[in-house]
C-alpha cells in the first residue's frame, strides 16, 4: 500500500521527560506503519534552551540524528557531549540520554527507537 501524507502536524510537549521548556514531536511514521518494530519515528524540534531529560531505554534503542542546530547530548555515563548539524547519537538498550539545545534557534532532530 502506498501513502502519501504530510507530516507537518505535531504536538507540542511541555518538559519533555523531565526536562526544560519545551519541543514539537512529528511522526514521520506510526509504530503501526512500521509493522510495530519501531516505536518512534518523528522529527523532533527542541525550542531554544529546552532540554529532554535524561531517562534510560529498556528493551529498545534509540538514535538521534541532528539536522538542524547545536546543542549537549547527555550520555549514558552522564556526560556532557557536544552536537550539531549531521550528529549522530546512538543509544543502546539499558542506557540513559539526555539533549539540550543551547542555541537561540530550534534544533532539528530524527529520532527512531527501535524495539529489542
Amino acid at each position: 500500500m502506498e501513502m502519501i501524507r504530510s507530516t507537518n502536524d505535531g504536538k507540542i510537549i511541555e518538559k519533555p521527560r523531565n526536562g526544560s521548556g519545551s519541543m514539537k514531536l512529528s511522526q514521520i511514521m506510526t509504530a503501526e506503519e512500521l509493522n510495530g518494530c519501531t516505536t518512534l519515528f518523528a522529527r523532533v524540534t527542541l525550542h531554544p534552551h529546552s532540554e529532554i531529560g535524561y531517562h534510560i531505554h529498556t528493551g529498545e534503542t534509540e538514535a538521534y540524528y541532528v539536522l538542524k542546530g547545536q546543542g549537549i547530548f547527555i550520555d549514558g555515563s552522564g556526560q556532557d557531549v557536544p552536537v550539531e548539524d549531521n550528529t549522530i547519537c546512538t543509544i543502546e538498550e539499558g542506557q540513559g540520554h539526555g539533549m539540550r539545545n543551547t542555541g537561540d534557534t530550534d534544533m532539528d532532530i530524527i529520532a527512531v527507537v527501535i524495539k529489542k
